[in-house]
C-alpha cells in the first residue's frame, strides 16, 4: 500500500537546529507530493501561529496538528480544538502554582498567556515559539479555550516532576517532554496521534499509509501509529524502539532525504 500522508515534527526533526530548512528543495518535493495525492501534515507541540510562519507560501494548503494534537487546522480552517472546562484548568493551574521551580504558559486557541510578575528573559525566549503571547495580570482575564500548559522546569527537578504531576492533577493532564527542560501538560488522550486520526477520518487514510518523523517524547504515539515511523539520528536512544525506522540527522536534512525516497520509490518504499 502506498504513502498517502507524511507527518513531520518540527524542532529537532524537520527543522535544523538553527530553525531553517532547504525551502527550495522542499518546494519541489511539495509540488511532487501534490501531484501524487500525498498529504503533508505538520505535527508539533508548538502553536499554530508559529508553525505556519515556516511555510509562508503553502500554509493555506496544508494541515497542522498543533499544540501536541489539541489544535488541528486544515487549509486554515479549524477541524478540531480541544478544551478543558474552566473549573478544571484553573484547578490544574492552582496545582502548578505550588511549584516554585517551573515557569508556566497557559495555552489557548486564540493566544498563549503569561501572568505577571514577568520574567523578561523567559518571555523573550518563549516568543520564538508562541507568536501570539499575551502578558496578563491574572488568569481571570482569559476568555479563550484553554487546552494545554507549557512549562519550563529546572533540570534537577524535571524527572521527579514528570513522574508525579499526572497524579497531582488527578489524571486530567498528561506530561510529555518537549526537550531542553521543557514539557507540555496536555489533556489526556489529546496527543499528536489523535490529531492525525481526525485528519485520517476526514481524508480516508489508513495507518499503513502514513509516514511520520519525530525525535522526542511527544512523538511516541504518532510514531507508533504510522505504518512507517522514523526516528531521527539526533534523537535520544530511548526513542529507538522495535518497529521504528531510522532517518538521518535533522541538521543534514534527514527528513527531506527520506521524502525523496518516498517520491522515487526507494528503500523502504519500493515494495
Amino acid at each position: 500500500m502506498g504513502v498517502k500522508l507524511i507527518a513531520v515534527d518540527m524542532d529537532g526533526t524537520f527543522l535544523r537546529d538553527n530553525k531553517t530548512y532547504d525551502t527550495e528543495r522542499f518546494a519541489r518535493q511539495f509540488a511532487q507530493m501534490q501531484a501524487l495525492g500525498i498529504r503533508f501534515v505538520v505535527a508539533s507541540g508548538n502553536q499554530y501561529y508559529q508553525l505556519r510562519s515556516f511555510f509562508p507560501d503553502i500554509h493555506p494548503e496544508i494541515a497542522f496538528v498543533a499544540e501536541n494534537g489539541a489544535c488541528v487546522i486544515d487549509q486554515q480552517q479549524p477541524v478540531f480544538v480541544a478544551g478543558m472546562p474552566r473549573q478544571e484548568w484553573e484547578k490544574c493551574l492552582a496545582v502548578l502554582d505550588r511549584y516554585d521551580f517551573i515557569k508556566i504558559i497557559i495555552c489557548g486557541f486564540q493566544s498563549a498567556y503569561i501572568r505577571r510578575p514577568l520574567d523578561e528573559r523567559f518571555f523573550k525566549s518563549m516568543s520564538r515559539f508562541y507568536h501570539r503571547l499575551q502578558v496578563i495580570e491574572h488568569q481571570d482575564s482569559i476568555k479563550d479555550t484553554v487546552f494545554k500548559f507549557a512549562l519550563n522546569i529546572d533540570d534537577d527537578q524535571f524527572d521527579n516532576f514528570m513522574l508525579t504531576i499526572n497524579d497531582e492533577t488527578e489524571g486530567l493532564l498528561t506530561p510529555v517532554s518537549s526537550g531542553h527542560g521543557s514539557a507540555d501538560l496536555i489533556i489526556s488522550g489529546m496527543h499528536k496521534a489523535n490529531g492525525l486520526r481526525i485528519l485520517q477520518q476526514q481524508w480516508g487514510i489508513t495507518d499503513e499509509e502514513i509516514v511520520a518523523f519525530g525525535d522526542g517524547g511527544n512523538d511516541h504515539e504518532m510514531l507508533d501509529k504510522a505504518g512507517w515511523g522514523f526516528v531521527m539520528q539526533n534523537a535520544p536512544d530511548k526513542m529507538r524502539m522495535p518497529g521504528r525506522l531510522a532517518a538521518g540527522h535533522n541538521n543534514k536534512d534527514g527528513v527531506l532525504d527520506m521524502i525523496d525516497n518516498i517520491l522515487y520509490g526507494r528503500t523502504p518504499f519500493n515494495h
